[in-house]
């Protein structure tokens, strides 16, 4: 018998297919005849855009829900800042960046209905580069007498392109990336020469005719954009440029001082040496100048009873006949009233050697040996009262106070004509002599001392007298009255460096025909007081030290009050 198999599904299985078929065709709604679910919120963020950079991009999605109440919500990535002031709505703003490349910024407008229901959807903007063309500047140095890009041959010149400048750079970059120069005309002034640079130095070239150069000048910008630009520059022939002439600085002298003429002439031309020169002047009292011919030389200033302005004038020729011109003016000032003393020093140095004469100079104005009494009295500017060595002016004056004509005579006390000051003379070593030069003495006042008295004992000095310090021989010479003067004193530290006399060589460093025995058998070195107390060495709220010139080498320096050291007495003074 033949057995036939039921070919229908079951019940079971039908129903199953049944209700596959229902959710494969419903998506959102039953109604849908497609095979994808829908969103209740439909978004639409609008089609993708490109911008310039720095625009403003603007936003606006359309979008409908299961209610009439819908929110608006952007975002974007990479990050910038949306502005969204009305959330009913999806009209939104944003600042496109500033960019040297491409940039793909991706937006999402979310909406949201009173239902809770929610829908996206995305805009793409691309943000292009706009480059603004960099600005090449060349800035040209400007030749003083000629006219605006001229130049003389052989002349050193450097353009400047550092004021180039890129409108659109962004902030916090070097704006021009490169530098490059190059001569599109002329005679070749480039070549071995660096061309990328912010300048350009080059010579100028020397030609028998006037010739014109162009230098042109490309910059690139941090984005690869170009600009160039250009410059003439009108070069002299050899024959027009000029020699350069310097006369020296405008300063100021007393009657009978030196005049400084430190002349410079030079030329970028080799065939027009040699150079000659030639000093002027304008004055009517006619400066004797030393040598009016030679660069550098000096004047001597004249004697005037006011204030008086001299103009010199420096010619230089050049051997193409070439002449130029350069003036200096000097202020001479009368001698002052009551002028001070000089050091004594009268010579010259360089930078190798002290020159043992008058002679002058030039290249290192303003020394001591060109200014002061020294130098005027050697000028015959100066009349003296008495005599003494360069423009020290001392008088003798014998035990009485008289004054001593006669060099021969014996003199106790010197005058000094400058300052009006009067001095004491040390005596040789003698010992029972109260003015003897090995006589020492510790320095003791008890006014005007900085709060500390100082060493009255003296017991490390040696004198003729019972207590061997400044008061007590100050005192001692009172009552004796040396010249018949009774108000001596130990001088202050400027009185005293007033009669050092710096320009010896050797010690003492005074003019000894007038104050002989101030170092004779003194081992160096020799130390008088003064009587001012020292700032250094204060101690218990007193100045433990006191200021002391030393006659052998000239130095001062501060001694603790307790050392044994000479004294020079002065008094009076105008």
């Amino acid at each position: 018998m033949k057995i036939i198999k039921n070919t229908f599904p079951s019940t079971f299985t039908i129903l199953g297919l049944f209700s596959l078929l229902i959710v494969a065709c419903s998506g959102g709604s039953l109604e849908s005849d497609t095979d994808q679910v829908q969103d209740k919120v439909l978004v639409n963020a609008g089609p993708d855009k490109t911008v310039n950079e720095e625009s403003v991009i603007t936003l606006n999605a359309q979008a409908s829900g299961q209610s009439s109440s819908l929110t608006y919500r952007w975002t974007v990535t990479p990050n910038l800042t949306i502005t969204h002031a009305d959330t009913s709505n999806g009209v939104a703003t944003a600042i496109a960046p500033t960019t040297s490349e491409s940039l793909v910024y991706t937006f999402t407008a979310v909406v949201i209905d009173a239902d809770g229901n929610r829908g996206t959807d995305q805009v793409v903007y691309t943000v292009a580069p706009i480059n603004t063309l960099p600005i090449a500047v060349i800035s040209v140095p400007q030749f003083t007498g000629l006219a605006i890009n001229q130049f003389p041959a052989g002349e050193t010149i450097i353009l400047d392109a550092s004021r180039s400048l890129d409108p659109d750079a962004t902030a916090n970059t070097v704006p021009i990336a490169g530098y490059s120069w190059q001569q599109i005309a002329g005679e070749p002034v480039l070549s071995g020469i660096s061309t990328q640079g912010d300048n350009l130095l080059f010579t100028t070239p020397i030609l028998i005719d006037e010739n014109t150069i162009t230098i042109a000048l490309t910059v690139t910008d941090q984005e690869g954009a170009e600009h160039t630009e250009s410059v003439d520059l009108l070069i002299q022939s050899a024959s027009q440029t000029l020699p350069k002439v310097k006369a020296g600085v405008d300063h100021e002298v007393f009657s009978g001082e030196s005049i400084n003429l430190y002349g410079q002439a030079s030329t970028n031309v080799s065939s027009s040496n040699p150079l000659s020169s030639l000093w002027l002047n304008d004055s009517d009292t006619s400066p004797v100048i030393s040598n009016d011919t030679s660069l550098q030389t000096y004047a001597i200033a004249p004697q005037v009873l006011q204030e008086e302005q001299i103009t010199f004038t420096l010619q230089v020729r050049d051997l193409l006949g070439n002449q130029v011109e350069d003036n200096l003016t000097v202020t001479v000032k009368p001698l002052p009233l009551q002028p001070i003393n000089d050091t004594g020093v009268y010579q010259q140095a360089s930078n190798t050697q002290v020159l043992t004469n008058r002679s002058h100079v030039g290249d290192y104005p303003g020394q001591d040996g060109q200014r002061g009494q020294d130098v005027i009295h050697a000028n015959n500017m100066s009349a003296k009262a008495g005599r003494g060595e360069q423009g020290f002016d001392f008088t003798k004056l014998d035990d009485v106070g008289d004054e001593v004509d006669d060099p021969s005579q014996d003199w106790s006390c010197v005058r000094d004509n400058i300052t009006g000051l009067i001095w004491e003379v040390k005596s040789a070593a003698i010992s029972a002599n109260l003015y003897s030069n090995d006589h020492t003495y510790t320095w003791y006042q008890d006014a005007n001392n900085g709060e500390f008295d100082g060493d009255v004992s003296g017991t490390v000095a040696s004198c003729g007298l019972a207590l061997c310090n400044t008061t007590e021989y100050v005192a001692e010479v009172n009552t004796q009255g040396l010249c018949n003067f009774r108000d001596w004193r130990l001088p202050t530290h400027e009185e005293l460096l007033s009669i050092v006399h710096f320009g010896q060589q050797t010690a003492p460093l005074i003019d000894q025909t007038y104050f002989p025995y101030t170092t004779d058998m003194l081992t160096p070195p020799v130390w008088y007081w003064t009587q001012d107390s020292s700032a250094d060495g204060i101690a218990t709220n007193g100045a433990h030290n006191a200021w002391a010139i030393d006659f052998a080498t000239g130095n001062d320096n501060f001694l603790n009050k307790f050392t044994a050291a000479n004294i020079r007495l002065v008094r009076a003074g105008r």
